[in-house]
């Protein structure tokens, strides 16, 4: 017995150290099988991002919160080593043998070697940005995540907030660290964004701790815990102290130091300029292009595309407002007195605002529930409409979507911009749910987290021409299904639809034509019949992320296109729920990649009925 007993252990102990070595290769070398590799580059990215952790929610399931107490590290030193290692992970994936894999694994090569291709070229370019911004900058971007994402379930969390906020003060040095090396380079933002970042910074700060969004939004978590039996009162008003202590003492200092220095930078800002302005401006512009969209496509071609479209759906809108009765002025300007007719506003009120946001929810349940013929393939969470935080109204876009967490515990979020409502008529706000909810952003994000069988990396890298391109799609199809048989809300698509061709025109014109900011708000708004307010807030997102308008129509008309190549070729077997399956099946990727997978399908089906 006592002989089998140590051949027992001896076994045991053998086992866990071949399993420690194998774990310990897989974490370091090149992993025996491409599968653990795929899974090794994302588990070492993500771990090495709290915040990233905390919006993905893939963890908390087993126990694991210690990250929710940490921001990520935004030093430069840390970027250097993220580069590195993005080196490494391209080599050692080049490093397998392709033809020995399986199509899937194929897939997911192509795929994850885009990806990293681009960014090692990128690298190039990696200060060619505008650290602090109005659209996404680190200044609004961190209390939104604290006052959205951060869960407070529990005492826990809740001093998991608190050492979060704690934590505002090196986080933010160390992007402005970041700002001041670009300034080194001459890569200094366009005056605008400036100005409105300290307005915007100015305004974070000016209210008392108690009055702030990071306060607010963490006592009515509070306010949760107390009716749940979780927290007392007496524990509330502890932590409510401690998070005013925390904003006075951390956040609103490292806020003012920010402030000091966007003050001493804006003398020396050199106006609002597109890229072309910065240090090899135009081969930036031109890396943009590729990563943005995906495709092969100069400036000047994209601008002529914007151009031939502008026209195309001009002519369409056109003949829509005759019929209604609008036949003077300009397309914009016809298209802004039925913005303004009062039948198609809501009340500027509280009460008209939830009226709004009621609305926009029904239309997503109603075509939720009648998709039958065109997806049998659905997300498994759904989606809600809140509204965007007020502190950002002015300077973020009039809509975007926030992913649910992937553990289910936190679903799809519309956020609509309710700062002026005359931005809101009836007419428009078909296409809007339907671009960033159902079938839209919420389709294709959230089944792409619950694809099974593939690595974790292809449930959620980023293309923006695809996931963009594929909510445009999404407002065409859901007019195609019959959801905007009154011609206003189709008027209401095309007017979308124009807007994205108009980017084409305005992107390439600012970042490669050097048009002014001026001269793009005033053609935007000559063929849009978009409000001053609203253009300038899109004008200065393209300003600020240089490309990444493009991708939205490019990515549509691709998708349109091998839609109808797939009818044209194969017929009475055309299915289009199967079309949506292969589209929407695989994650997101490039678009090239995607067009080589529905020619493969296109051929399986007719082999498969031959």
């Amino acid at each position: 017995m006592k002989r089998l007993l140590k051949w027992s252990l001896v076994l045991v102990s053998v086992s866990i150290l071949s399993t420690a070595a194998l774990l310990a290769h897989t974490l370091w070398f090149k992993p025996l099988r491409i599968d653990w590799f795929f899974e090794r580059v994302f588990l070492v990215y993500v771990l090495d991002d709290p915040q990233l952790l905390t919006q993905l929610g893939l963890v908390e399931q087993f126990g694991l919160r210690g990250h929710n107490a940490k921001l990520t590290d935004a030093s430069e030193a840390r970027a250097r080593a993220l580069a590195q290692r993005i080196e490494r992970d391209l080599a050692t994936l080049r490093s397998y043998r392709r033809e020995d894999l399986t199509p899937q694994q194929q897939l997911s090569y192509d795929i994850l070697e885009d990806f990293l291709a681009v960014q090692v070229e990128g690298e190039r370019w990696r200060h060619h940005s505008y650290p602090l911004n109005q659209l996404f900058g680190a200044q609004n971007e961190l209390p939104s995540f604290m006052a959205a994402q951060h869960r407070v379930d529990d005492r826990t969390g809740a001093e998991h907030y608190l050492a979060r906020l704690g934590q505002f003060g090196t986080y933010l040095d160390q992007v402005l660290d970041g700002v001041r090396l670009r300034e080194s380079k001459g890569i200094l933002p366009p005056t605008f964004v400036v100005e409105k970042v300290l307005a915007e910074m100015r305004a974070f700060v000016a209210d008392p701790a108690r009055d702030n969004l990071l306060y607010t939004a963490f006592d009515r978590r509070l306010a949760a815990l107390i009716e749940s039996g979780e927290l007392d009162e007496a524990g509330r008003e502890s932590l409510r102290q401690r998070a005013v202590a925390a904003i006075e003492g951390t956040v609103y200092p490292v806020y003012g130091r920010l402030i000091a220095h966007y003050e001493a930078l804006l003398p020396r800002t050199g106006g609002n300029h597109g890229v072309w302005a910065l240090p090899e401006g135009r081969a930036f512009y031109d890396f943009q292009i590729r990563q943005m969209t995906t495709a092969r496509m100069s400036a000047d071609a994209l601008h002529a595309v914007g151009l031939a479209e502008v026209a195309r759906i001009g002519a369409e809108m056109d003949a829509i407002l005759r019929a209604a009765g609008y036949t003077e002025g300009t397309l914009g300007a016809r298209v802004w007195q039925l913005k303004a007719d009062p039948s198609q506003l809501y009340p500027d009120t509280d009460e008209g605002r939830q009226g709004i946001l009621a609305e926009y929810q029904r239309i997503i349940d109603e075509i939720d529930a009648g998709l039958g013929a065109a997806f049998d393939v659905r997300p498994g969470i759904g989606v809600k409409v809140e509204r965007v935080p007020e502190f950002r109204e002015q300077t973020a876009p009039g809509a975007y979507y926030q992913p649910p967490a992937m553990d289910g515990s936190r679903p799809g979020v519309f956020y609509a911009n309710l700062r002026d409502v005359g931005e809101i008529p009836r007419f428009g706000m078909r296409t809007l749910a339907y671009h960033e909810g159902i079938p839209g952003h919420h389709f294709q994000i959230a089944i792409a987290q619950g694809i099974t069988g593939v690595p974790t990396f292809r449930r959620l890298l980023p293309y923006t021409a695809y996931s963009e391109g594929w909510a445009l799609y999404a407002e065409q199809l859901a007019w195609e299904l019959g959801f905007q048989d009154d011609p206003l809300d189709n008027l209401g698509r095309l007017q979308a639809e124009m807007f994205r061709a108009v980017r084409l025109v305005v992107d390439t014109g600012l970042h490669a034509q050097r048009w002014t900011r001026e001269q793009a708000i005033a053609y935007m708004i000559e063929h849009t019949g978009m409000g001053e307010t609203e253009v300038t807030a899109e004008i200065e997102r393209y300003l600020v992320q240089p490309g990444q308008a493009l991708a939205y129509k490019v990515g549509m008309l691709k998708i349109i296109e091998l839609r109808e190549r797939a009818r044209r070729e194969l017929g009475d077997r055309f299915d289009l729920r199967q079309f949506h399956n292969v589209v929407l099946g695989n994650g997101a990727m490039p678009l090239e990649i995607l067009e080589r997978l529905v020619d493969a399908w296109i051929v399986e089906v007719k082999a498969a009925g031959a």
